[in-house]
């Protein structure tokens, strides 16, 4: 019988595992638990985001059900203490480096030509509770926070950081790598004059909302050649600055588009882009929502809800697990010409991990060779009937 991967073999593919090693040995991943290394906590934890284990037990339980297909896999056997104290020592950035080798590898897989470059920037609580008592407290909720860089293009986060909850989201956007050509859309919360400067000076646009307490002086008016766009119509486009805190907080050339929504809230935008429609600068703006989309899409769909330990050691690696098994089930949609909904995909794959079946007929039933006809008599030939 012709040998065939199972679904979360055909899932892990993309991960390269002589790039896996090399970060393994640059941050001595495998230091204090070499008979359960990176790559065997990497897979167990990937395998707990796709298949819902709520629990140390049950992780345990699920994946030691399957020990014939641990051979495939690379892996072994795990136990509840080994994996509780690699999830306590094993260094964060090993699973941080490989999110990003694989961030670029989604970059390459889901790019789309002749699109315009957005980065969509945002930060997204993960509340802890009290059970977790070294969990900083933002005046809000108690836990840490993922900060994500996204491009609604190709549909995958581009960088993550998890920081303590009450690490302002401007302190992460400054470090963002600048890429020039670029539209780079954030919220209010991102309001620094400075780092703005800094990216019309590397040639990348931004599109934002003013602060409240912002005060812009209008120096001319901009004609408007269409007004209606996606449920919103624009009321007004000029060119202004900064008159609250002086033009020298901000010495670089200033738009500002208010558009009304359809509920008939009035929504004021401002960026550096002064080459394109107001109509369409609305809609980049609006393109913010996709990344909203997306930290509901992983909290409601990978388990980053209930967490498998309660240090922080072990919490961020959980969630740099979810965030990797996401980017394995855009790469692998794409590769495989899925065309169903992410959410049915992530369904159908947490249900048949360990289905050996090619992915991209995940959800066809599985062939069945049909037995052979039993061939009819000819009409002329003599039957003997033995008594």
């Amino acid at each position: 019988m012709r040998y065939c991967d199972s679904i979360l073999a055909s899932v892990l593919k993309p991960i390269s595992r002589r790039r896996f090693e090399d970060i393994v040995e640059a941050h001595d991943g495998s230091a204090y638990d070499k008979k359960f290394d990176s790559w065997d906590h990497l897979v167990t934890l990937i395998f707990a985001q796709l298949g819902q284990a709520n629990s140390l037990r049950g992780l345990e339980a699920s994946w030691n059900a399957h020990a014939h297909h641990h051979y495939h896999l690379g892996t072994g056997p795990v136990t509840r203490s080994t994996l509780s104290d690699a999830n306590a020592r094993r260094p964060v950035a090993v699973f941080a480096d490989t999110f990003t080798m694989l961030s670029g590898l989604a970059g390459r897989h889901l790019r789309c030509e002749g699109s315009q470059m957005l980065r969509l920037i945002d930060a997204t609580p993960i509340p802890l509770g009290e059970l977790c008592d070294w969990a900083n407290w933002n005046g809000r909720t108690r836990g840490l926070k993922v900060h994500v860089v996204f491009d609604p293009t190709a549909d995958h986060p581009r960088g993550v950081e998890i920081t303590p909850a009450n690490v302002n989201d401007v302190e992460i956007g400054r470090e963002v790598p600048i890429e020039a050509g670029a539209t780079y859309v954030i919220d209010k919360a991102y309001c620094d004059y400075a780092w703005w400067t800094r990216l019309h000076a590397a040639g990348a646009c931004f599109v934002t909302r003013p602060k409240t307490n912002a005060r812009y002086q209008v120096v001319k008016s901009r004609a408007l050649e269409k007004k209606i766009g996606d449920g919103f119509k624009v009321i007004d486009d000029a060119d202004v600055a900064l008159a609250t805190q002086g033009k020298k907080k901000l010495a670089i050339p200033m738009r500002r588009v208010r558009v009304e929504r359809e509920n008939g809230t009035v929504l004021a935008i401002v960026t550096n882009n002064l080459q394109r429609s107001a109509v369409e600068i609305a809609t980049i703006y609006k393109a913010r929502w996709q990344i909203e989309l997306l930290f509901r899409w992983i909290k409601q769909h990978l388990k980053i809800r209930k967490f498998l330990g309660r240090c922080e050691n072990a919490i961020r690696l959980q969630i740099l697990a979810a965030m990797i098994a996401y980017l394995l089930l855009r790469i692998a949609a794409r590769l495989n010409r899925i065309k169903m909904s992410a959410l049915r995909f992530a369904e159908l794959v947490g249900n048949c991990l360990f289905t050996r079946k090619p992915l991209a007929q995940i959800d066809k039933p599985p062939e069945v060779n049909p037995s052979k006809p039993t061939p009819k008599a000819s009409p002329n030939q003599l039957e003997i009937c033995y008594a």
